[in-house]
């Protein structure tokens, strides 16, 4: 099972940083309620609820319930309603409590554009409802209110992205784990959606300038200078961190159908198809300088769906442009770890031709473990625009290269000091919480005992242990056992870029107490970059050797071959390789994430367990002992866009819309350092994530192969086969090791998740917050004659088991097809599918039928 994939989520949700802070118990004010008309009895949607004297607050739901946490020491908290008398009352902080109000109906309820009734309520329509009529105008004028519609645009752009422990308390700092780390709490904040009390751990901020262009249609970004916390690469990738958390939050565009964030998609209130969706309610009408506004309340029809509820601001000049937006969601979401989130959007009136356009957008989200108590993570995105300039055309060489671009920087062009540049460049400036983050997470990173903390946290979760110029691990990978090897005990480690930023080494040693041979690998590496080996852009080579034990066909994602947990595996599986593998690699990578890697490997490959090389020879069957290769390969790579978090041992990528592309060519060479066999190897691979709106995202992949020339069915394609309990997302779980080999093939593997949208709609079930996920995977392929030891006999025969009947087959008859449906988020964690397999179940130690399980963290 995929135990990285908790580790990736926890380092991602808490920046590494300070993780044991997530699990500890804080006090707070809860208030909860139902709001309702003091004469009818009925309850009122959208009530606001208020703290009197801040900006802070919730509204009430559709159904008029509200649940709000207060911290700060607050005790009033104010409701008010278009065509009600407000009322204030009085609360008791640091206590959990029930507060039902009847608000009584003013004097005055007609306003002058909308009429707004709140008395009895009716069965809600779409067909003559005001509220959907007027969005369906907004809907209807979308396309000219887009900043897109303009032929030129460009503009200047400030990001602010903050992250803070949130729900600290008195009791909670004075803990006697903290009491070296005092200096940080001086810089609280209570800022924070609802009021909860606040300490920034990280921060970055990037000033930019941008460009677009109508047609033909360009975006630019040219990064002008970027201010961010460093932490200690040894902890943490900060550029994954930053990829991840930037995904995580992007930019919110309300005239969008779909927006992504927190890793989902959102349905806008805006969207075509919203009415479908959605309930809509006027609310009041509000006037700002000369413009009117009607406030439109909307709210999700299922809770639970992937919805925003909140307010709009819609003029009513004829232009039905959005002024200002209000979105959060709702406290029943199909959405993990998220204890609140709110989004403001506020617009700007084109003096010129009077279109709006965004000034300004902030998103919070307070992350929790749990929804209401220990502490959490609050995260800030802040995003402000100015000096708009329309209809200017920019000179064509602004649109070459990149999409996005790092200028020379502009703070050591304007001859300020880092701190005065920024305090000048800033669109608004930071909090005094803020302004401390800098400066204290430096102060605690030369702390001892901050730097053992995170030591401990990066071997618990990435499994190695530093020791400066070099670091043992992966500790997953200590102690394993399988059929072939028995117990086996495995040590090694690597250099880090203490030693140096040009030489890197690593190594392993491992021995199996059954068949009592030793194992071991070695690498050096030098980068050409003068970078991190691990960091984005790779650009080095390496040469290494490798004499150890594989299975064919087993191929892994984000897990090494020898972890523990892999060791148990169901069916046979003794049909093993011992493997001396020479190689050297040429790695080079761009900035625009299109790579290639040279190599050339030379392979001599011994079968271990119960797998036999054999071949015919003069009408006798002969053994082989081993097969030798040489090998030159070229392996191109394009991946635009592509974001990840780079790990102690492997990338992960944070999943977008664009595709990513594979091609690869190796070339086997007859003669060559003892190569035995001339032949071909063509492969192309691409992958891409398909967002369905409502209806979930689609992984899928596209796979097709083809080797030229003859060679024995073990230089074929062996296809991923899995005989683990885990389940696989690349691998047919069903398959067994070796069951199927090929010299063409062409593979569709699809996933599709989607996210709760038909069990957030069943009674009690929904609570549970389930989602559904169905797979499809399907294989056809074949060898040719000259490839077939049945047509030409002193090829390697096909594996047989102890009874001597064939284990290795050929997909000539029809594809292989398998598929599952299975349920994921049990417990916020654990994916499990049921996985059935439609065909070839006559071949031996195959099963129709199985139960898969994966670890999947995800929001």
């Amino acid at each position: 099972m995929n135990i990285n994939n908790i580790y990736i989520g926890i380092r991602y949700g808490l920046v590494g940083v300070l993780t044991f802070l997530s699990f500890l118990s804080v006090a707070q004010t809860l208030v909860r309620g139902v709001v309702t008309d003091a004469k009818t009895k009925e309850t009122l949607p959208y009530v606001s609820i208020t703290i009197p004297g801040t900006s802070l607050g919730i509204s009430t739901d559709a159904d008029g319930k509200y649940s709000m946490k207060i911290g700060g020491g607050y005790n009033k908290i104010t409701f008010t309603y278009v065509g009600y008398n407000s009322l204030t009352k009085v609360i008791i902080p640091g206590r959990e409590q029930t507060l039902n109000v009847q608000l009584q109906v003013s004097s005055s309820r007609m306003l002058n554009e909308v009429v707004v009734k709140s008395g009895r309520r009716k069965k809600y329509r779409n067909k003559g409802n005001p509220a959907v009529e007027l969005i369906e105008r907004v809907i209807a004028n979308k396309s000219k209110n887009r900043l897109e519609s303009y032929p030129y645009i460009e503009y200047e752009k400030y990001e602010k992205l903050s992250f803070a422990l949130s729900d600290i308390t008195d009791k909670f700092r004075n803990k006697r784990i903290f009491r070296n780390y005092q200096f940080l709490f001086k810089n609280q904040d209570s800022t924070a959606i609802g009021g909860t009390t606040i300490l920034p751990v990280y921060m970055e901020e990037t000033l930019s300038k941008n460009y677009y262009r109508k047609n033909p249609e360009e975006n630019k970004s040219v990064i002008l200078a970027k201010n961010k916390v460093d932490f200690d690469p040894k902890y943490i990738d900060q550029q994954g961190v930053s990829a991840y958390l930037n995904r995580m939050y992007q930019d919110i565009n309300i005239y969008d159908n779909n927006i992504t964030v927190i890793s989902n998609q959102f349905l806008s209130p805006i969207a075509n198809s919203a009415p479908t969706f959605y309930l809509y309610f006027i609310t009041d009408t509000v006037t700002r300088g000369n413009d009117k506004l009607v406030e439109l309340s909307f709210a999700p029809r299922n809770k639970g769906d992937m919805l925003f509820q909140g307010k709009l601001y819609i003029t009513m000049d004829g232009s039905y442009a959005v002024d200002n937006a209000y979105l959060t969601v709702h406290k029943d979401i199909n959405l993990n770890f998220v204890r609140q989130f709110e989004s403001r959007l506020e617009f700007e009136k084109n003096q010129e031709d009077g279109r709006y356009h965004l000034s300004k957008s902030t998103l919070n989200i307070n992350f929790g473990i749990s929804k209401n108590k220990g502490t959490g993570v609050f995260g800030e995105r802040t995003v402000s625009f100015k000096d708009y300039k329309t209809n200017v055309p920019a000179p064509d060489s602004i649109y070459n290269g990149p999409a996005v671009i790092v200028a020379q920087n502009e703070v050591s062009k304007s001859n300020l000091s880092k701190e005065q540049f920024w305090q000048q460049k800033r669109h608004e400036q930071l909090s005094s919480s803020e302004r401390g983050v800098y400066r204290n997470i430096d102060s605690l990173q030369n702390m001892k005992s901050f730097r053992q903390t995170m030591e401990l946290v990066t071997f618990l979760f990435a499994g190695y242990k530093s020791f400066g110029p070099f670091e043992v691990g992966p500790a997953n990978t200590f102690y394993s056992f399988n059929p072939v090897e028995g117990f086996r005990l495995r040590l090694g480690g690597r250099t880090t870029p203490e030693l140096s930023k040009r030489y890197y080494f690593e190594t392993y040693g491992a021995y199996g107490f059954k068949d009592e041979k030793w194992k071991y690998f070695g690498s050096a590496t030098y980068s050409i970059n003068n970078k991190s080996i691990y960091a984005f852009p790779q650009h080095y080579i390496r040469t290494s050797f490798q004499r150890d034990t594989k299975i064919p066909g087993q191929e892994l994602q984000f897990v090494q071959e020898d972890n523990f947990l892999l060791s148990f595996k169901r069916g046979e599986n003794d049909r093993w390789l011992y493997n001396d593998l020479w190689r050297i690699d040429y790695v080079h990578e761009f900035e625009n994430h299109f790579s290639y890697n040279v190599g050339f490997k030379k392979w001599k490959q011994t079968p271990a367990g119960s797998l036999r090389y054999n071949n015919v020879q003069n009408n006798e069957l002969h053994r082989v002992e081993n097969i030798n290769t040489s090998e030159l390969s070229l392996e191109l790579r394009y991946a635009p866009n592509e974001k990840f978090y780079q790990g102690k041992i492997y990338r992960i990528p944070v999943y977008g819309p664009d595709p990513v592309f594979t091609l690869r060519y190796t070339q086997g060479i007859k003669g060559l350092f003892d190569g035995e066999y001339n032949y071909g190897n063509l492969t192309g691979n691409i992958q891409k994530r398909f967002y369905l709106s409502q209806l979930g995202y689609t992984d899928m992949t596209v796979e097709g192969g083809y080797i030229f020339g003859q060679a024995p069915f073990a230089l074929l394609a062996i296809h991923r086969a899995n005989q683990t309990y885990a389940y696989q997302l690349n691998s047919y779980n069903l398959m067994n090791f070796l069951e199927f080999v090929s010299d063409h093939y062409a593979s569709l593997n699809i996933d599709h998740s989607f996210n709760g949208f038909f069990l957030n709609k069943i009674p009690l079930l929904k609570k549970l917050k389930l989602r559904e996920v169905v797979t499809f995977k399907g294989l056809y392929g074949g060898i040719r004659s000259e490839n077939d030891p049945l047509v030409h006999p002193e090829l390697l025969t096909f594996p047989t088991n102890g009874e001597g009947v064939r284990t290795t087959y050929t997909l000539e008859k029809q594809p292989y097809i398998e598929g599952s449906v299975g349920l994921a988020n049990i417990f916020k964690l654990f994916r499990v599918d049921l996985v059935k397999r439609f065909n070839y179940l006559e071949n031996p130690e195959v099963s129709e039928w199985g139960v898969r399980a994966r670890v999947k963290f995800d929001f």
